[in-house]
């Protein structure tokens, strides 16, 4: 297992950058593009982003990158379009972009993503903000209301999709459950697809995504379960909507290495007083758990112990409380079963 990053972009790939030397607008809100590698009419997307009013709009390219990459960044200023030297995780993707934007807010967006509802940039960045005499948790005063807040999104056929992640813990092991966004403000454990409105700040202090993983899913995991334990909120609008143009995409999240690092930074901790803490009593049960020897379980025993200390004053709450935010019984008939327990 590679070192877990303990600051924001503490590895960062190589890239080469095109365009974006202008701004569109002042709305506080800018795009982050992701491309699932469709020929989709990019004329026609980056009209309707310039539209929308963004601030900047961050274009993460596939490898290799488009050929009218000159021809389109000449056509929009406003776009910076991100070329990658080599493939890299959804996270990675998204904490590259953030660190070539600074607007206070910034949208997460695939190009088989259609914005229905929701009115121009501005609009969505008032909707999110505190009042002026509004103020976050301990009294001190924030511009927005949580870490990320996540749109409806529907299918082509504008069927609204249950993407709001539910985690509950059968027997030690962490199961996902699909809400459908039925009401304004319901907390959501990650946001689906990583499609969603993210405070800059709070993303960057939260340290983004963990580019160790290489299962999407469980990178969404993460970053959710780390945002919930270190005190921050995910949670839908219903004013913002969104339609996939094509099919949806579908996560897997078969165990391995990945859950593995999961488990040991979000679920094996101890929560006690003001810090967590990974005790050595847990490596016996965590080594049952691994397909590989005893020499690299305590490798990985060992380097997510470190992070742990080194962020051990960040924690408010153990998995459990984490849970126990959504009422299960009471809204059963609302849930859908995940892709599967683990």
């Amino acid at each position: 297992m590679n070192t877990i990053p303990t600051t924001f972009n503490e590895t960062i790939p190589s890239y080469t950058v095109i365009g974006g030397k202008e701004r569109l607008g002042a709305a506080g809100l800018s795009a982050i593009l992701l491309n699932r590698g469709r020929r989709y009419t990019r004329r026609n997307l980056f009209y309707d982003l310039e539209k929308t009013g963004f601030d900047t709009v961050v274009s993460v390219e596939p490898s290799p990158p488009s050929y009218d990459i000159e021809e389109l960044a000449a056509r929009f200023p406003f776009v910076r379009f991100v070329m990658l030297r080599q493939p890299i995780s959804l996270g990675e993707r998204i904490n590259l972009a953030v660190s070539e934007m600074n607007s206070p807010l910034f949208f997460v967006l695939w190009n088989d993503l259609k914005i229905i509802t929701g009115g121009g940039a501005r609009r969505m960045a008032e909707r999110l903000a505190y009042s002026d005499d509004s103020a976050g948790e301990g009294g001190e005063r924030n511009s927005f209301k949580r870490l990320c807040t996540v749109p409806v999104i529907q299918t082509p056929r504008f069927e609204t999709l249950p993407t709001l992640m539910v985690p509950a813990l059968q027997r030690k092991k962490v199961k996902t459950l699909f809400l459908g966004p039925t009401s304004e403000g319901i907390s959501s454990l990650y946001p689906f697809d990583g499609v969603g409105i993210y405070d800059r700040e709070r993303f960057i202090r939260l340290g983004g995504f963990d580019g160790t993983f290489k299962s999407k899913y469980w990178q969404l995991m993460d970053f959710g379960f780390r945002a919930y334990l270190w005190g921050e909120e995910i949670s839908s609008t219903q004013t913002l909507k969104l339609s996939y143009e094509a099919s949806v995409p579908v996560e897997e999240n078969t165990s391995g290495a990945d859950y593995n690092r999961f488990y040991l930074k979000n679920i094996a901790p101890i929560f006690q007083g003001d810090c967590a803490q990974l005790p050595l009593r847990r490596f016996p049960g965590f080594l049952l758990q691994t397909d590989g020897g005893i020499s690299a379980a305590w490798d990985d025993f060992s380097k997510s112990r470190r992070w742990v200390n080194a962020n051990r004053f960040r924690w408010h709450c153990d998995p459990r409380a984490i849970v126990k935010r959504w009422d299960l019984e009471s809204a059963e008939e609302n849930f859908f079963p995940g892709n599967g327990g683990l």
